[in-house]
């Protein structure tokens, strides 16, 4: 799931930020999602243990709220129609990410991550648990045992 980001790397610099903020802003509406009612989290691929514990792991509104989404873009797919206007997900409902830099504070819409939140979790306790299953226990051979009483 996790990907290399150069989130970081643009933000701290203005000009690339000022230069790039079009352009993400032109292809985020390009990629069609919000034109039919969807999140960006909505098209992570269930397919992986990961996303299906997840997928588990939601609030009960949440899921019923992921899986209309899903459907009425299918239904809008199979028709070949897009939602109208006011039921589209638009750039100023996704919610905002709060940047701070030396010099500012800097707000930037963002899509409202409801799933990759879950995921990290999921993946950083799996990291954890499988460092903890390849720990090795050394015992300290210096250390005189006592006798055992029968």
């Amino acid at each position: 799931m996790s990907a290399p980001s150069l989130t970081k790397f643009v933000l701290k610099r203005p000009w690339l930020r000022r230069w790039m903020m079009p352009i993400s802003k032109w292809y985020a509406d390009a990629a069609g999602y919000r034109k039919l009612g969807l999140r960006v989290d909505d098209l992570i691929p269930e397919e992986s243990e990961t996303v299906m514990l997840a997928l588990k792991r939601l609030p009960p509104k949440e899921a019923y709220d992921r899986v209309f989404r899903i459907r009425r873009a299918f239904q809008c797919g199979l028709s070949h129609q897009l939602l109208p206007k006011d039921q589209q997900t638009k750039p100023e409902e996704v919610g905002a990410t709060v940047h701070r830099t030396r010099t500012a504070v800097l707000t930037k819409p963002q899509d409202y991550l409801y799933l990759t939140p879950i995921i990290r979790q999921i993946e950083q306790e799996s990291r954890e648990r499988g460092d903890l299953d390849s720990m090795v226990v050394n015992r300290n051979k210096n250390r005189k045992e006592k006798p055992k009483d029968h």
